[in-house]
């Protein structure tokens, strides 16, 4: 399972490791620049491994300062940076120390031990460990770890580790402390973590159903303690949840949550242990805007569901990766939904995916949900793995039943605690709870691409018979030029122009099975399926794909009359918002062709929309945001001018602006009495409609929407406001926007994730200037290439821009060139995620198809290059 010399990994080399781990007990001595870790690991022969083969332990960049097996010194030639190599280990159970020393202040990378300003800290998923000493660093590898850590007191009197306290104290004679963690469980090495430093806590508790209590606590930097509040309410909620709804509960005594400023990732559930990026733990309501809260909301509870679909049942090697994150997905989203809005939950979720997920699937960086070969495993923590096998768990929920889906699951739990899983392993616990074949379903996790469904009506008047047919494809994608036909689950409903749901009759030569009835599913698993419904009333539409059942793009013959009747009438929240979108994508693309661009056949149902905005705000701030211009520019495929394609995009909104001025002048005044500021949902969605009206304003009138917008600026009890109207005058050049800038700057100057903010709001202003702001703004004092944060705020930011990242002068992909080259031997995985922004490149017009191709050139050919960026050139260039 080790990639050498660049040679990729596959998984059908997968071997069991020769060598287990039964105990692993570690003395860290921690130091700014010096840190001692003695590792003690208790091995064996593993019966089902090569017996007499040698003992290979990982390692990255590590120097041996001591090594003894069963307490007999060995040479340190045996030792190398990158690996330790027993050539004739003991054929019985025998015990070996090892002694490293790391430097965590020179760790740029962030992996392994490090320092995030004042504190220690460690990230191991998914190869970290090795960075702090040698072992069997692979996910199928269990170990009960003991951990002793000590430090000056001064400079960590707080030590953390996973699992459960068991000793702590001074060190006799020294101004030294030392504190002792024991996690019971068998846990892989990348979900080892120590902290420790000087930190404030917010302390709390909470009791499981079966009346066991458990200490929480949330450390962050001094000062921030009241920041930390929200986090600890989610995380309360979190576990109640889980225990109600999976039935699971948490199994230690504790359970720490710790902030850190510098972190490659959002967060990581080491075991009782939670260490993550501050911005997905601080917040306030004059810091943290409403989107703030909710990923708040989600991440905690990610992190904590990971304690069982990811600690108690691991993966057996990164291929299965999905198999923690994809399934952990699915639980957060599903934990929102119950706290928020299902509906706006689900379109939230849907518009990441399409946005994110569809693009890659689109374009040189596809990749399988269960890859069968990597480079570099850091790669592929990607939208792939986690929301579109996320969407995997969904769809065995719609094509098994709820009641099968709980029975899987509870076996997947009880047969999997303590073991390393594969997706086969948990596929077959569907199969066995439902009775059904689901071998077919497999597919879903070894092919790439999104999967195209058509469908095409007929309706005869005369015998009253509607004809559906239904067609699927999935376009070829890099490594596999041909797909086979996958199951597809469309939940479907009939609607009639008056607004009631049509019954469902069928036809007996085709028809649907008893159990697709009975559900509301349409399975489609082969290329094509045509169904007849009978005695349906004139002008009813199929209603297809009902909360987006599958992830596929599907294409219809609904015509624009049909889809306002779904958008006024669909018992489903989804299809009616997704109705919506597809008008609205069909304007833009109408403009974009010269053709009329005018909202008027929308007026009456948007304005039933805004309408509607007071009982659901949320869903009616949905409706009113049009597709990105990345969504936008699949839907054309190819040869796409993002210049002329945000051009017709904004005239589109400006259109809707124009035409309903005066309803959205109400939504602003009627906001204008809302009570204090409150982060739960009912606010949150008031906010969003509020603030998607006045955008629409300001498209319409930019020189009125711009004194609107400052004046809200101006009156703000709260982030989201004031953000959204900085955004707002972010699209109108002038004196005005800049001076908000610099006073919004100088307002938070001292809050380094609001002035994360400030920067990406500059990065993805529109204007032809922008890349030469990016690279001012890269010289200013705020700025470091060190703080993960800051290069994905600006640089990111920058990235996400659809024209002036792709400039047809090429600057934009030259810019993020040159930075992802600067970044890469300081820190390679955020260098790797910012090359990223090169991922649709192909769809572009020749000329920046060009201009991108010769900037990846750039990147690809730089001397020495760090696999992870090396990874990402060579398949965007494919």
């Amino acid at each position: 399972m080790r990639s050498d010399q660049g040679q990729p990994i596959r998984l059908s080399d997968y071997r069991v490791p020769d060598y287990l781990v039964d105990a692993v007990d570690l003395d860290i001595h921690l130091h700014e620049t010096a840190t001692r870790i003695r590792a003690t690991l208790q091995l064996r022969p593993n019966p089902a491994g090569v017996a007499g083969a040698p003992l290979h332990l990982d390692g990255d960049g590590l120097v041996a300062t001591a090594i003894a097996l069963d307490g007999e010194p060995l040479p340190l030639g045996i030792a190398e940076p990158e690996r330790l190599t027993l050539a004739e280990p003991p054929r019985r159970a025998f015990t070996l120390m090892v002694e490293t020393l790391v430097d965590p202040s020179a760790n740029s990378a962030l992996m392994g031990l490090y320092r995030s300003g004042s504190a220690f800290c460690t990230q191991c998923e998914a190869e970290g460990f090795r960075r702090i000493t040698y072992y069997l660093d692979r996910p199928d590898v269990l170990s009960v770890f003991t951990t002793r850590i000590e430090a000056e007191r001064a400079v960590a009197p707080v030590l953390l580790g996973n699992g459960n306290p068991v000793a702590a104290g001074d060190v006799p004679g020294t101004d030294r402390h030392f504190a002792v963690w024991h996690d019971p469980h068998p846990k892989p090495s990348y979900l080892f973590a120590i902290v420790g430093g000087r930190l404030d806590v917010l302390r709390d508790a909470t009791t499981t159903g079966a009346g066991r209590p458990v200490d929480l606590a949330v450390y962050v930097e001094p000062g921030k303690t009241a920041q930390a509040a929200y986090a600890m309410d989610a995380l309360k909620r979190a576990m109640h949840w889980d225990e109600r709804v999976f039935g699971r509960a948490y199994d230690l005594d504790v359970f720490n949550v710790v902030a850190v400023s510098d972190f490659n990732m959002g967060a990581m559930e080491n075991k009782g242990l939670n260490i993550f990026n501050d911005k997905y733990v601080l917040a306030s309501p004059e810091l943290a805007t409403d989107a703030d809260y909710a990923g708040i909301e989600t991440v905690i509870a990610h992190e904590y569901f990971h304690n069982w679909t990811g600690n108690r049942i691991t993966c057996r090697d990164w291929f299965q990766l999905s198999l923690k994150e994809g399934l952990t997905v699915y639980r957060d989203q599903e934990f929102s939904a119950d706290q928020r809005s299902r509906a706006v939950k689900r379109i939230a979720d849907v518009r990441a995916l399409r946005a994110r997920q569809f693009a890659e699937d689109g374009g040189p960086l596809a990749h399988s949900v269960r890859p069968d070969a990597y480079s570099e495993i850091n790669n592929f923590y990607t939208a792939t793995i986690y929301e579109k096998g996320a969407e995997i768990i969904r769809m065995y929920r719609t094509l098994v039943g709820p009641e099968a889906f709980d029975r899987g699951m509870a076996l997947y739990f009880d047969r999997y605690d303590g073991t390393a899983a594969t997706v086969e392993d948990f596929l077959g616990c569907f199969a066995e709870s439902s009775g059904r074949d689901l071998s077919q379903f497999f597919r879903w996790y070894v092919q790439a691409g999104t999967p195209r469904v058509t469908a095409t009506t007929r309706y005869d008047a005369a015998t009253r018979v509607l004809t559906l047919d239904l067609a699927q494809d999935t376009p070829p994608t890099p490594g596999q030029p041909v797909k086979r036909p996958v199951v597809v689950p469309l939940r479907f409903g009939l609607v009639r122009r008056d607004g009631t749901e049509q019954p469902v009759r069928t036809g007996a030569e085709a028809g649907l099975s008893a159990t697709e009835h009975d559900h509301g599913v349409i399975e489609l698993s082969t290329p094509s399926r045509r169904l007849r419904f009978e005695d349906v009333a004139p002008g009813t539409v199929p209603s297809l794909l009902r909360g987006f059942s599958a992830p596929v793009r599907l294409t219809t013959d609904a015509t624009d009359a049909d889809l306002v009747t779904l958008m006024t009438h669909d018992e489903d929240a989804f299809n009616r918002w997704d109705a919506a979108q597809t008008v609205l994508s069909r304007l833009v693309l109408a403009g974009l062709r010269g053709g009329p661009a005018e909202p008027a056949p929308l007026r009456a149902a948007l304005s039933a929309v805004i309408e509607t905005g007071a009982r659901d705000p949320a869903f009616a701030a949905q409706v009113l945001t049009l597709p990105a211009v990345s969504e936008l520019a699949h839907e054309i495929g190819r040869d796409v001018d993002p210049d002329a394609l945000h051009a017709a995009r904004e005239r589109v909104r400006a259109g809707i602006g124009t035409m309903l001025a005066p309803a959205f002048r109400a939504v602003l005044a009627a906001g204008r009495n809302a009570g204090p500021y409150a982060p739960d949902a009912a606010g949150a969605g008031a906010r969003a409609f509020r603030n998607a009206a006045l955008s629409l304003l300001a498209a319409g009138d930019p020189e009125n929407g711009a004194a609107l917008a400052l004046a809200q600026f101006d009156g703000a009890d709260n982030m989201t406001d004031r953000l959204a109207a900085l955004s707002v005058l972010g699209l109108v050049p002038g004196a005005a926007r800049e001076a908000a800038l610099a006073r919004f700057y100088s307002d938070f100057a001292d809050h380094a994730l609001v002035v994360d903010k400030w920067f990406a709001l500059q990065a993805a202003i529109p204007e032809a200037d922008t890349p030469e702001r990016v690279r001012r703004l890269m010289e200013h004092p705020a700025f470091s290439l060190a703080v993960p944060n800051r290069v994905y705020a600006l640089i990111g930011g920058f990235g996400a821009n659809p024209t002036q990242f792709n400039r047809p002068d090429g600057a934009g992909y030259d810019l993020v060139a040159s930075v992802v080259i600067l970044l890469d031997g300081k820190n390679p995985q955020v260098a790797s995620r910012l090359l990223g922004a090169f991922r649709s490149w192909r769809l572009m017009e020749p000329g920046r198809r060009a201009k991108a191709e010769a900037a990846l050139r750039r990147v690809s050919g730089q001397p020495a290059l760090s696999p992870d960026v090396k990874d990402i050139a060579a398949r965007s260039l494919g």
